[in-house]
């Protein structure tokens, strides 16, 4: 079965064609990064337009990349919710003309469901049950998955997701956007114990999460040093602040493996690329005798193909909308409606 998805929920226009949930067969995106660096962050609207400029001539591309015909699609896959509303619009209305014109089904695919899927592609021998640690700029999830469509949330954050942490905190040091990456690298040559960073907890909910603290304390430890003009260590600060995230992540996906006995870990999402918090998580799942399955870089940021992924076990569980189909800035991945 041939899916030709769409994804367009935040600052990425992504178009491709995936084979029968696990085989890409092409995976079109369009960056908006440089854009969006003279503003050191995503702007919603500018983001929209740019969606509408290039998903036709992405989904034309993806064709030609896969050898195949209009004909050949069987069905479009497309990403409803969540994102920035303006965004995800462009991606639903441009998928509606799309299964219209074909006469295809057209399948809605949760966000965050398509995050996970990503795993799939990257380990077709890769099979639910299993717990997945969601780690992005907009969300950071513990799911316990039991199945393709089945997903339960046991943990999320209280506040700030961990990607908009490293994001913001890695603006204010004047990082490049986006921050995440540029932050990682500078952790890697810094010493993790030179700044005093705090790591959380929600004692009424042991897997729940909160980063705001963290976040600001790494910013005011940044505007203290400027206000006094004393020097700041840089690579000590990152490798300070990325060791608090990974402490708050790891413990919490160590507890839940514990109590959902999985032996299998899937990491995904843009944080998912980063050095300490996949070091420690990998020694997380060694302590619970787990498996740990973490995607290409590639495949952790926002794209097409875990769409169509996902899209595919969507479909084979009866998922189907209409032209009525509508965009939706939040939604929980274990309450899906439409």
């Amino acid at each position: 079965m041939n899916i030709l998805a769409i994804e367009s929920s935040c600052d990425e226009t992504a178009v491709a064609i995936v084979r029968d949930g696990r085989e890409i067969l092409a995976d079109c995106i369009a960056s908006q990064i440089e854009m969006h660096k003279l503003y050191g962050g995503v702007v919603p609207e500018i983001a929209s337009r740019k969606h509408v400029e290039v998903i036709a001539n992405l989904a034309d591309e993806a064709l030609v990349t896969s050898r195949l015909t209009r004909q050949d699609i069987d069905a479009v896959a497309v990403t409803f919710a969540p994102g920035l509303i303006g965004a995800v619009l462009v991606g639903v209305n441009f998928a509606k003309a799309v299964a219209l014109a074909l006469g295809v089904p057209l399948i809605p695919v949760h966000h965050i469901r398509g995050h996970i899927a990503a795993n799939y592609l990257a380990f077709p021998e890769l099979q639910p049950p299993f717990l997945a640690l969601v780690v992005s700029g907009g969300h950071s999830l513990i799911v316990d998955v039991q199945d393709y469509t089945d997903l339960h949330i046991l943990g999320s954050t209280r506040d700030d997701a961990a990607g908009e942490c490293f994001d913001k905190v890695a603006r204010v040091l004047g990082m490049p956007y986006p921050g995440g990456k540029a932050l990682d690298a500078q952790a890697r040559q810094g010493n993790d114990k030179r700044y005093a960073m705090p790591r959380s907890q929600v004692h009424s909910a042991p897997l729940d999460m909160s980063f705001s603290g963290l976040k600001t304390a790494a910013l005011n430890t940044i505007h203290n040093a400027r206000q006094k003009g004393e020097a700041l260590n840089i690579p000590d600060l990152c490798a300070s602040f990325e060791a608090a995230v990974a402490d708050t992540l790891a413990p919490r996906v160590e507890l839940a493996l514990r109590q959902t006995e999985h032996t299998r870990l899937i990491i995904a999402g843009g944080v998912a690329a980063n050095t300490r918090v996949r070091a420690e998580l990998t020694k997380a799942a060694d302590r619970c005798g787990a498996t740990l399955y973490a995607p290409p870089l590639s495949l952790c940021g926002d794209n097409g193909a875990m769409i169509g992924a996902q899209g595919y076990y969507e479909y084979l569980a009866g998922s189907r909308a209409g032209s009525d189909l509508n965009a939706y800035a939040t939604m929980p991945c274990d309450r899906v409606r439409w």
